[in-house]
């Protein structure tokens, strides 16, 4: 299975005092059989970054290769795209226009058939492959799309905002099909404003603002990265090492910031409030991915 790499891309739309720069020397890759999580406010870039990896969009500078290759008509035959702006036919049949993608595809009709019935059946839509788009709800027209996006069996997956609008139930199953396309070894790059989605399926996320990637790495690098905080569980107060600042007391427990303390402050937090009495509990509140996204844009 292939690698997606985007190599320095940059991006403007307009000219002179309306110009926008939508991308500053943006540059990721998505590995085989990796969920990559791509995060920013809107307006950050995403989508722009997606249309070229797809080679729909150019950039101005910087390119989009897979396995090396700079992506051409051949490679964008192999992905599978989910947009943002959804692209079906509200009036016509589920199936049928699965069928029709597929055959854009290049696949036979039975091919096709075969490959949408059992999208459509393995994302819960088996009794409604007759029904015309309009006819279902929003959440299940999310489903279809998906399965667009899927029904030539691409080897690489671009999603924009796939889970938009979705109730539980289908983001579960949504999530467990891109998981098995992982393990599958497909790359899958999606964005989402749902952090605990990205923080759950994610093996790396790359957070951006205003077009510039601004932190990269696995959830718990990223997580690791925020303040060094300590929570103790003591009645004792007044014990803190040098280079600890309180940053709350929630009666039961102390919050400790320990982030100009230096290697070996948890112990030296510990210790202490050990030497002033019983500690019933001592954890580092790590920071979840909501938080450090806040941090970041911030």
């Amino acid at each position: 299975m292939p690698t997606l790499e985007l190599d320095q891309l940059n991006k403007t739309f307009g000219a002179g005092d309306t110009a926008v720069r939508a991308l500053t020397d943006m540059s990721f890759t998505v590995n085989t059989g990796e969920v990559y999580g791509f995060v920013g406010s809107n307006g950050a870039g995403k989508s722009t970054a997606m249309r070229i990896a797809l080679g729909v969009l150019a950039a101005d500078f910087g390119e989009a290769r897979v396995d090396g290759v700079p992506v051409n008509d051949d490679i964008r035959r192999r992905i599978g795209y989910m947009p943002e702006e959804r692209g079906l036919y509200d009036k016509e049949g589920i199936l049928d226009q699965l069928v029709f993608f597929g055959r854009l595809h290049g696949m036979t009709k039975q091919a096709a058939t075969a490959s949408a019935t059992a999208l459509l059946e393995q994302l819960g839509l088996g009794e409604r492959m007759v029904s015309k788009l309009q006819e279902l709800s929003l959440g299940n027209q999310q489903r279809v799309q998906l399965a667009a996006s899927l029904v030539h069996t691409p080897n690489i997956l671009i999603l924009d905002e796939p889970f938009s609008g979705l109730d539980p139930v289908a983001v579960n199953v949504m999530s467990d099909l891109l998981l098995q396309k992982a393990k599958e070894g497909v790359p899958v790059l999606f964005s989402s404003h749902q952090l605990d989605l990205v923080q759950r399926l994610c093996d790396r996320v790359g957070i951006i603002t205003h077009g510039q990637m601004r932190a990269e790495g696995s959830v718990d690098e990223l997580r690791n990265r925020g303040p060094a905080q300590y929570e103790v569980t003591t009645a004792a107060r007044g014990w803190y090492p040098a280079g600890t600042t309180l940053i709350e007391d929630a009666g039961a427990s102390v919050i400790l910031d320990a982030s100009d303390a230096g290697e070996g402050a948890d112990q030296e937090i510990l210790h202490a409030a050990l030497e002033c009495g019983p500690v019933h509990g001592f954890i580092r509140r790590v920071p979840d991915l909501n938080d450090l996204f806040k941090e970041v844009v911030a």
